[in-house]
């Protein structure tokens, strides 16, 4: 039975090509793994790099998760040399963080004003990222998911800026890119070639890849940059699936570090859930990653900074601690 409600008429809309969008970030705002980097500096960041060195040893997980927000940065090149060095073993996006991702790849910028283009009625509907969308039905049809199909295709594209993609960085070094994405929530869902089911089907692999890497966490890490929802969400899932198996076969997975790095202070001990009266509580991150999940052993880590300054601070960190072990 067809749905009793009418459908907003997606062909008449007029899609515009990216050649006329002005963007508020350009590739040469990317930083060089030597350029100067706004100052940061935590007692606790030394520990979270030997964590990290150690998890890699005994080949337990070292998953990062990210909003778009890190994408928007400038901090690339630290992340795919922390790939190269297999301090990653994982790499988590959102939706939005695929499509700063494929934009910056093919024309070396990305980023519109919302303000100004949501007055216009024309926020994001831009002919070539709705290539994304074709991607998808790809991805979906090759029974693989949304991060390692689009690697792929932009590993093997010629576009000019494609050294700068996590999401090509991560198939050539065969590292899972995995993309948690909300129907809805992305300008590519506008596009009248927007297939929802392709998307779903894509990031529900995506995620059933995540929670395979979430099983082999004891004694590894999981970071936490900037994603307030996506990220404790997925995470809580997947370690929930984790757990139960692991409990089935008589392991453990709840010695291992958690680390958030975000831009929204917390107050007081980070380490301790807050009352439901503060609104402080609906932090995900907060309660999900720094209490929860590891009260039962494990050990979590604050880390209050722009991410400009914080990845190349862990980047420094763990070069220290790389050339030490």
């Amino acid at each position: 039975m067809a749905s009793r409600y009418p459908l907003f008429d997606r062909t008449r809309l007029r899609l515009q090509p990216l050649s006329e969008r002005r963007h508020d970030l350009q590739w040469e705002q990317w930083l060089d793994l030597d350029s100067p980097a706004p100052g940061f500096d935590h007692p606790d960041i030394e520990t979270l790099a030997g964590r990290l060195i150690a998890a890699k040893a005994r080949g337990s997980a070292r998953i990062l998760i990210m909003g778009a927000h890190v994408m928007r940065s400038g901090v690339n090149r630290h992340l795919i040399d922390l790939m190269e060095r297999g301090l990653l073993s994982h790499i988590a996006f959102n939706g939005a963080g695929t499509i700063h991702d494929y934009e910056l790849s093919r024309i070396g910028a990305t980023t519109e004003s919302v303000a100004r283009y949501i007055a216009s009625g024309e926020f994001g509907l831009w002919n070539e990222t709705g290539e994304l969308n074709e991607w998808a039905r790809q991805a979906q049809a090759d029974e693989c998911g949304l991060g390692e199909y689009f690697g792929r295709r932009i590993a093997a594209s010629d576009f000019p800026h494609r050294d700068l993609s996590l999401l090509a960085a991560a198939w050539r070094i065969g590292v899972p890119a995995t993309v948690h994405c909300g129907i809805g929530y992305d300008i590519v869902h506008e596009h009248p070639n927007c297939d929802g089911g392709a998307w779903g089907a894509g990031s529900y692999t995506d995620f059933l890849v995540f929670a395979h890497t979430v099983e082999s966490l004891e004694g590894g890490v999981v970071l936490n940059f900037g994603s307030a929802i996506m990220g404790p969400e997925v995470y809580l899932k997947a370690l929930a699936m984790a757990r139960n198996v692991a409990h089935q076969n008589q392991r453990e997975i709840r010695h291992f570090t958690t680390a958030v790095f975000d831009i929204t202070p917390i107050h007081g001990d980070f380490r301790r859930e807050l009352p439901k009266t503060d609104p402080g509580y609906y932090f995900r991150p907060h309660k999900t990653l720094l209490v929860r999940t590891v009260a039962d052993g494990g050990e979590s880590f604050y880390f209050h900074g722009e991410h400009r300054a914080t990845v190349p601070a862990l980047w420094r960190a763990l070069t220290r601690a790389a050339e030490k072990a």
